[in-house]
């Protein structure tokens, strides 16, 4: 029997959550409420912005002559991103993408970590898992098999504010074609039986 849920139940308040990264060719973990393991790596701390997920599109519409309104609409561009702010600046992981240079490069030496950034970085695409949680009744899992670091914000190092790496992460294509593969928990309702 299906349960029958009241509107609050449907509502997700993104409460929680976490990011990891991987090398390209890393399966989905596949499940929102189960810790990935290696070489799933946490991205650490995110700030109380939480995860936004993004949708650009663009599209060229046809109007036949002598009409006000189109025929036909054609998506001409459709990008999927997602934006995070990571605290953890001291990861050795976070450093490495912030930075587009290999984490063994980042390997301290008695004590000190030196590395030079690059005027001209190759692409670094890597594979990503998030997940937004709201206690037992939505758990989403978002697994990006091909994403890169697209857009960096200014770091900000002063007294009053927690230094943070500002993320937009691009989702390009797989051998599939897809960009973004979903993963959600949600709760059982009338919505199942097609009503």
């Amino acid at each position: 029997m299906v349960n029958i849920t009241r509107a609050a139940d449907l509502l997700e308040v993104g409460a929680n959550g976490g990011g990891w990264t991987s090398p390209l060719g890393t399966s989905s973990p596949g499940d929102p409420a189960i810790q990935p393991l290696a070489p799933w790596t946490p991205l650490g701390a995110i700030s109380e912005d939480g995860l936004t997920q993004g949708f650009d599109e663009d599209s060229q519409s046809f109007t036949p002559w002598g009409y006000t309104s189109p025929i036909r609409t054609t998506i001409t561009s459709s990008l999927r991103t997602f934006g995070l702010t990571v605290w953890e600046t001291g990861r050795v992981v976070v450093q490495s993408l912030q930075y587009r240079v290999p984490s063994a490069s980042l390997v301290p030496t008695s004590g000190l970590t030196t590395f030079a950034e690059t005027a001209s970085p190759e692409p670094d695409r890597r594979a990503f898992w998030f997940v937004v949680l709201d206690g037992d009744n939505f758990q989403r899992g978002f697994y990006v098999p091909e994403g890169e670091i697209t857009e960096r914000s200014d770091v900000s190092h002063k007294q009053d504010e927690i230094a943070g790496f500002e993320w937009t992460i691009t989702a390009y294509p797989d051998e599939a074609g897809n960009t973004v593969y979903h993963f959600d928990r949600v709760p059982e309702t009338e919505a199942y039986t097609g009503s």
